[in-house]
């Protein structure tokens, strides 16, 4: 057996550790330069750029505030544009700090520590420009209408909705996103939530909690029944984009009756004097959508027809979906009692999605809204499912 020989006095050994420390370096730092480059081409960035232009140009342009919602419309593509962009020469940036100091560390051992810091924060930078090329759909980037609706279980299906209710806004607050309640309804018998519905605004706000469309069950010992016995129940939650101006969605408002009643806050209380909330029934499918949550009945109107106009675009997505399904010979089944994720607190605690496989035994912070690995891990799953 043969042994590689290693300078033996403490100088020399000193220099070999440094040389290998450094060539480490070099390899460490050409294997991430590559991955800066995939970068640049998964995430389209010569595309985007010469988006970003053009739109840039277009704002520029005189009278374009004029048609105001419009103009927030392409304003706020621009922005997620450049976002992107921003990021990706944030990475950029990194590759060339982790160069110099490499270089320096060759004089000054002393910047060794700063490589691969930078390193660091590089590979954290390119593992996040990964994920957000996942998000490629043509409304990923934007808002999303997230609705909770119990299930079977009665009193405790309402407390459960309220429960999905607080760990979507909470997780949208550690996001840094935007949560708008539309829709609040309370449960029978001052018990959870009958119905909520929210508008969340955020970067990639829809992308991410498509993870989260589906039926969501509970198991638990019940604070609702005085025997304390072990129960099961179902919320189902639903996610759909907030449509783009330029999305054409064909509504007829003959096809819609227009309801108005007075707001009703928890426990019933009257919130409003006035009939401000809105409820439209879609006449030909059936599609009901209320809203009472702003200030006037004109705003809960907008808002409850921009809901109804998400679901109509939706079901004619999902009917071309079918189309495609059936053309390739897989039909999925959709079924309500077809859960994606269980939520254990009893007899065990565990949460578990059956989709990714994705697990954790800390369902309390999953519950105060920490559930990333969760939206993360479905997408990969999703991914490369592909």
């Amino acid at each position: 057996m043969h042994f590689n020989a290693l300078p033996s006095s403490g100088g020399a050994f000193c220099c070999y550790y440094e040389k290998t420390m450094a060539d480490k370096e070099l390899k460490d730092i050409e294997h991430i330069a590559q991955r800066v480059a995939d970068a640049h081409a998964f995430l389209h960035i010569d595309d985007k750029t010469a988006q970003l232009v053009a739109l840039d140009a277009q704002i520029a342009a005189p009278g374009f505030w004029d048609d105001a919602q419009a103009a927030q419309s392409v304003s706020k593509q621009a922005s997620m544009l450049r976002d992107t962009i921003n990021d990706y020469n944030e990475a950029v940036q990194l590759l060339e700090d982790a160069r110099a100091a490499h270089e320096l560390a060759g004089e000054d051992p002393a910047f060794a520590d700063e490589v691969q810091d930078t390193l660091d924060a590089l590979d954290a930078k390119l593992d996040q420009l990964e994920i957000t090329s996942w998000f490629s759909g043509r409304f990923d980037a934007g808002d999303c209408i997230l609705t909770v609706s119990p299930g079977q279980g009665g009193l405790e299906a309402q407390d459960w909705t309220e429960m999905l209710y607080n760990m979507y806004s909470r997780y949208a607050d550690l996001k840094g996103w935007k949560v708008k309640v539309l829709d609040l309804v309370p449960g029978a018998e001052a018990v959870g939530l009958n119905k909520v519905t929210l508008q969340i605004e955020g970067r990639f706000a829809y992308g991410m909690l498509r993870s989260e469309n589906g039926v969501h069950r509970l198991v638990r010992i019940s604070p609702t029944d005085v025997k304390q016995r072990r129960h099961t129940t179902f919320a189902a939650v639903e996610v759909l984009p907030v449509l783009p101006d330029d999305i054409e969605v064909n509504l007829d408002m003959n096809d819609v009756r227009v309801d108005v009643y007075r707001s009703s806050g928890p426990g019933g209380q009257c919130v409003n004097t006035t009939d401000s909330a809105v409820r439209l029934t879609h006449i030909p499918t059936g599609i009901v959508v209320t809203c009472q949550n702003e200030k006037s009945q004109l705003q809960n109107k907008e808002a409850a027809i921009r809901v109804l106009k998400s679901k109509l675009y939706e079901i004619e997505e999902q009917k071309r979906r079918e189309q495609i399904d059936e053309l390739r010979g897989d039909r999925m089944e959709n079924s309500f009692g077809s859960q994606i994720r269980n939520y254990v607190l009893f007899p065990y605690q565990m949460v578990k999605d059956v989709r990714s496989g994705v697990e954790t035994g800390n369902v309390d912070a999953v519950l105060a809204g920490d559930i990333d690995a969760f939206v993360i891990g479905y997408h990969k799953w999703r991914v490369s499912q592909e």
